[in-house]
């Protein structure tokens, strides 16, 4: 993945309030990501002096050079947001008196995630998070006539995600590519 980030690290002591003996040395790392959108302001309240780059910090005592450290960081994050995620829908029921049903929402939830994962790719939207795929491509305001033995799919004329979920149906539907040996 090529990226314009700047990353830079300084040493760090942790816990600084607490007893020397509980003090702890590590390396503060900071990365600088140049922010692409402009902010948005009503105009009421003092926007960021340096409104120009976004700054990810965190400490780790870890042994791995500053970029490692940094991808191992953002790599985390990625789980953390699928963890959020799931707890956001169906891992909201959780937890119930019952073991075995806290274990069929825990099935089916990956299930589920998983399959919306693979229509994100299919529909060119890898980066989309789940409540926006359930919106966008799952939920889909469509009409379904039968005609001639045949479900045709009568999607909104002016619809923004259309070409998405037009790939996704394709590439769901079609047979599957021809793999050389």
């Amino acid at each position: 993945m090529v990226s314009d980030a700047e990353v830079a690290e300084v040493d760090f002591t942790a816990f600084t309030g607490r007893r020397k003996a509980e003090h702890v040395l590590c390396r503060l790392v900071v990365r600088r990501v140049k922010r692409l959108q402009p902010l948005a302001s009503d105009g009421s309240e003092q926007g960021e002096l340096f409104a120009t780059y976004r700054h990810h910090a965190f400490i780790t005592n870890s042994t791995l050079s500053t970029i490692e450290a940094d991808q191992r960081h953002r790599d985390h994050a990625l789980v953390e947001q699928v963890i959020a995620e799931l707890k956001d829908g169906p891992l909201a029921h959780l937890p119930s008196g019952k073991y075995a049903a806290n274990a069929a929402w825990v099935a089916h939830a990956v299930i589920a995630f998983n399959i919306a994962r693979a229509t994100a790719v299919a529909a060119c939207m890898r980066t989309a998070r789940w409540a926006t795929l359930r919106t966008r491509i799952i939920n889909i305001p469509a009409r379904i006539a039968a005609t001639g033995r045949r479900l045709v799919v009568h999607l909104p004329t002016r619809w923004p995600w259309a070409s998405g979920w037009e790939l996704l149906w394709s590439t769901a539907t079609s047979p599957p590519a021809i793999v050389a040996p």
